[in-house]
């Protein structure tokens, strides 16, 4: 299974300390040789990736020396069970939808064979396929600028499929990281408020 590194703040704050703890988990003190990346929420995303070990990683050396700061970080070592070791299947995935959605996950979808639509994958592992679908249906639910409020709802309905996925999810407009761990959806905005939701 793969790694996965999530941090929301109220101020920019780097995180070098714990990155480089990740980094020697992918390959060096943890199995996770099969890439890397990590996705800096800023004004546009900012994504580094690699399909190597982070521990061998000159990109990797590169974001552990240059303190970036961000609000929101989701970073994701790799151990490939599905989709070939290659840089389009390396986490975490990005996307724009109204703003810049950045995805990774850490799991196994068994069967989940999603219908083709508007997003499509561009490598071939389930975890890609997985974002795709949910930006598919929060598409075909949201229209137009949405706020918060009213996409949690959306968006914990979208993922009862994936209830038993650990998944880190940021939307760039709020400065929001949104996590869905087992049972519980909770998104923490940059003002520190909490909501939070059980999956039916």
């Amino acid at each position: 299974m793969c790694e996965l590194l999530g941090m929301s703040a109220n101020v920019p704050t780097d995180i070098v300390f714990s990155f480089t703890g990740l980094m020697q988990r992918g390959g060096c003190t943890g199995p996770h040789r099969d890439g890397w990346g990590i996705g800096f929420m800023r004004a546009r995303p900012a994504p580094f990736q690699d399909p190597r070990a982070s521990s061998e990683s000159e990109v990797a050396q590169l974001v552990q020396r240059y303190p970036i700061k961000s609000e929101v970080v989701i970073g994701h070592i790799r151990q490939a069970n599905v989709g070939k070791v290659c840089l389009a299947n390396t986490h975490p995935f990005v996307r724009e939808m109204g703003r810049n959605w950045c995805f990774a996950h850490n799991g196994q979808l068994a069967n989940f064979n999603p219908e083709p639509s508007f997003y499509c994958p561009v490598g071939d592992t389930d975890s890609e396929a997985a974002f795709c679908d949910l930006l598919n249906r929060l598409r075909s639910q949201c229209t137009g600028p949405t706020s918060l409020e009213t996409l949690l709802p959306v968006l914990v309905e979208a993922c009862v499929e994936y209830r038993r996925l650990c998944v880190q999810l940021s939307a760039q407009r709020w400065r929001c990281a949104v996590q869905l761990l087992l049972d519980q959806a909770c998104a923490h905005n940059a003002a520190g408020a909490i909501w939070s939701c059980t999956l039916a």
